[in-house]
């Protein structure tokens, strides 16, 4: 099966990289706008082309390996003359981290898609980064089409298993709200945090103070900026829906904390309650 895989990032270097240790049958070729990253694919055994429609050529399944609006913009180009260079028949899939608004692009553009995400991944970004391994054993999203193609949803369900990865099969919307709730809200709390005590005064010496708890709390803020930007304008609302309910815990901290003095059995019963749940979910306990 032939792959074109249109990024080649740390996500799509690493489909790549796995595939390519897969061995048959699949056969890969990339594309990146980056000449760099092109140059550090073919030098890691990387089949690589100069163009998109080079790279489509003839290819059975389409992977859209690039930030959220990025990928309205390959939908784009896939809809237009380009995708008549795909095999007949072809699929495309993606492996942005958010889905309905991708889906219903493609679906708009008339083009036979499977959204993806893979929950892998990390703050670096860039071939460099890229890990053959990174999705051993890690969810990987698959969202039914709409109408059904089982054929469809069979051919991106065998590139994720190439690639070591977990079928997980979920609606757009419920997709997009979980990843809301664990990855796209703690990306603005991260950012909220850098913009609360970096550069204000008083930085230099807390700059100067900070270790784990700051690098830990702040690492997705050191993010790629392009990423951030298509996640969260094509998760919009589900990311406030869970900012809302942040803001109105956050005030009652604030209130905890304002009281005279602050009552330190409180706080530590809502610090326990934090603690306990993270145990419940270690041990896989329901709530």
């Amino acid at each position: 099966m032939r792959v074109a895989i249109l990024g080649l990032g740390q996500i799509g270097g690493s489909v790549a990289r796995a595939l390519v240790a897969a061995g048959d049958p699949w056969r890969v070729a990339g594309w990146t706008r980056s000449a760099d990253g092109r140059r550090a694919a073919a030098q890691g055994g990387i089949e690589t082309a100069d163009s998109i429609g080079d790279a489509c050529a003839g290819a059975d399944l389409v992977v859209l390996a690039a930030p959220p609006l990025a990928c309205l913009e390959l939908i784009d180009t896939l809809a237009g003359p380009i995708g008549r260079g795909l095999a007949p028949g072809a699929v495309i899939t993606d492996v942005a981290s958010s889905k309905a608004v991708i889906t219903a692009g493609a679906a708009e553009r008339g083009l036979r898609f499977v959204g993806g995400h893979p929950m892998a991944g990390g703050e670096a970004s860039g071939y460099v980064a890229s890990d053959p391994g990174l999705f051993a054993g890690r969810p990987w999203v698959v969202t039914p089409t709409e109408p059904a193609d089982a054929d469809a949803e069979a051919r991106v369900a065998a590139l994720v298993t190439a690639c070591g990865a977990e079928v997980v099969r979920l609606g757009a919307a419920e997709h997009d709200a979980a990843v809301a709730a664990i990855s796209h809200l703690p990306l603005v709390v991260a950012a909220a945090l850098v913009e609360t005590i970096a550069g204000a005064p008083g930085w230099p010496l807390e700059q100067r103070l900070a270790a784990g708890g700051w690098a830990s709390m702040t690492r997705l803020a050191r993010g790629d900026v392009e990423m951030g930007t298509g996640i969260l304008a094509t998760n919009g609302p589900a990311v406030a829906e869970r900012l809302h309910t942040m803001r109105r815990i956050l005030d009652e901290w604030l209130a905890e904390l304002e009281a005279d003095p602050p009552d330190p059995d409180r706080l530590r019963g809502r610090l326990a309650s934090a603690r306990g749940r993270l145990a419940a979910d270690e041990r896989g306990e329901a709530r």
